[in-house]
């Protein structure tokens, strides 16, 4: 039996009972882990920025924890954890979802808050979740963290490197816990998506195709092009 996520097939690995942490899962993909997860009767605990995402969540999954939570504060993501550990019972898979777009310019335009901050969100953030659960996880009889790299984490992209730069790291940060943690039985394997529809998707190639002089189809294209890729990593890769 299979299930469909974000567009990737997946195999239904007896889902039922297990318990969840999946970070912004407000939308996108983080969002459709959610509802497959709580489709395969996973218990659920999510987070996202984004207040009327999270109340959205709430409406929707009653039984849901969800809290509105800044990923790239170690305290907060701390506190989140240990809140959700609680609320389910304990923690079997951790998903680390959570990333920005980051500044679409050359080198030399970017700004060093603007760096710091897309690594801090999308690479910094899931040490701190990692960290945060890992004492929880060993309790588990089976447990995992998936951590959502990219393609531009194998690849690289122009114009890109703040996002390209924390998804390489995420790679590597995968790679090491595989081994790391494989005496405490912990799977560790990241997923490197390519181009996922959304708003956010959107902002980067327009933004791309405005510094090239192209149009905005000219650059999807190129991109979807580039992008039938591998989607998954880990330590054997």
């Amino acid at each position: 039996m299979t299930a469909k996520t974000w567009g990737v097939s997946i195999m239904d690995f007896e889902l039922k009972g297990k318990k969840a942490i999946v970070s912004a899962g407000g939308s996108g993909i983080g969002r459709s882990i959610v509802d497959e997860f709580i489709n395969q009767g996973v218990s659920v605990s999510t987070c996202d920025i984004d207040a009327g995402l999270i109340e959205e969540i709430q409406i929707k999954y009653p039984e849901i924890h969800a809290e509105v939570v800044d990923v790239g504060d170690e305290k907060t993501v701390k506190e989140f954890c240990l809140k959700s550990i609680d609320a389910l019972g304990g923690v079997d898979c951790l998903v680390n979802n959570a990333g920005v777009a980051g500044p679409t310019l050359p080198i030399e335009e970017i700004g060093s808050e603007d760096w710091a901050n897309c690594l801090n969100i999308c690479l910094n953030s899931q040490f701190y979740f990692i960290k945060s659960c890992l004492k929880y996880l060993r309790k588990s009889s089976s447990p995992s963290i998936v951590n959502l790299s990219s393609a531009a984490g194998q690849y690289g992209f122009a114009l890109r490197t703040p996002y390209a730069s924390a998804k390489w790291g995420v790679i590597g940060l995968t790679k090491s816990l595989s081994i790391e943690l494989g005496k405490d039985k912990i799977r560790v394997n990241a997923i490197l998506p390519g181009l996922v529809a959304g708003d956010r998707q959107n902002n980067v190639l327009r933004n791309k195709a405005q510094r090239l002089g192209k149009s905005f189809s000219e650059v999807e294209e190129e991109a979807f092009s580039f992008t039938s890729i591998k989607e998954y990593v880990d330590a054997q890769d």
